[in-house]
């Protein structure tokens, strides 16, 4: 790993009760670089992000985020999952929501009535930063779907992290959220690192320069290199991808 490589993944293997999910995988994420990751259900995108947070070990190889150990790294690293697993009977704030991303930071306190006012700052510059601060009191559960992805994205701010994980930002949301999305995540990449999950590739094509490819294996393209064919050999059949800042179908051999 070199001084400029937020990620460092080295001939990893990782299987599953003996069944491969992941083979011979190297690649690198430069500091600074917005990059993701796509590939079929199954195909070790989930497997690889676990990998990147230190949940699981691979059986051989070597992964370091940003100069460390997976593990070691974790609380420089803000992840944003693809779902809250959240009872929205539950009556929690927007501003509650956020707070929780200061669990575990240093000098952060450990249970909600002891956040100092350290965090509450940290907590409002996130949602200043996703465009939320106004509904920082607002019930989570009333949010729209956009609107609580760009929550879940300042929770993972809230840690002022140095690289971002984020997995599937734009499930669930319509079109005009996705452009707001994809309007805050340019802002974020002047100063963060970010990895994303996504199917979408109409998104993540007019955000990112690279592209990593999982199906077991991985490979990496520019995105100007992602084509009809490539999509194919990926995914084993066509993929429509549509681009959204676009009102027509763009790519070779009808896909979008």
């Amino acid at each position: 790993m070199t001084s400029s490589s937020a990620i460092s993944v080295r001939d990893v293997n990782f299987s599953y009760g003996g069944v491969p999910v992941l083979e011979g995988v190297s690649f690198d994420v430069a500091v600074g670089e917005i990059v993701s990751v796509v590939g079929p259900n199954g195909g070790g995108k989930t497997t690889l992000l676990k990998l990147l947070l230190g949940l699981l070990r691979p059986a051989s190889g070597r992964i370091r985020v940003l100069g460390q150990s997976p593990e070691q790294a974790r609380l420089r690293v803000g992840y944003m999952p693809q779902h809250s697993l959240h009872d929205l009977q539950f009556p929690v704030s927007v501003m509650d929501v956020v707070l929780m991303g200061r669990l575990g930071c240093r000098g952060a306190g450990r249970l909600p009535s002891w956040y100092s006012a350290e965090d509450r700052r940290a907590a409002r510059a996130a949602l200043e930063q996703v465009e939320m601060v106004s509904f920082a009191r607002r019930s989570f559960a009333e949010l729209s779907g956009g609107q609580r992805q760009r929550v879940l994205l300042a929770r993972a701010l809230c840690s002022q992290p140095e690289l971002l994980l984020l997995d599937e930002p734009t499930a669930n949301v319509d079109t005009v959220a996705e452009t707001r999305l994809a309007d805050v995540l340019r802002q974020l990449g002047r100063s963060k690192t970010i990895l994303m999950v996504s199917h979408d590739l109409g998104f993540v094509t007019n955000l990112v320069e690279k592209v990593i490819c999982v199906n077991r294996q991985v490979v990496v393209h520019p995105t100007s290199e992602i084509s009809g064919e490539s999509i194919h050999d990926l995914y084993g059949h066509e993929m429509r991808m549509v681009r959204h800042d676009q009102h027509l179908c763009t790519g070779g051999d009808g896909h979008e």
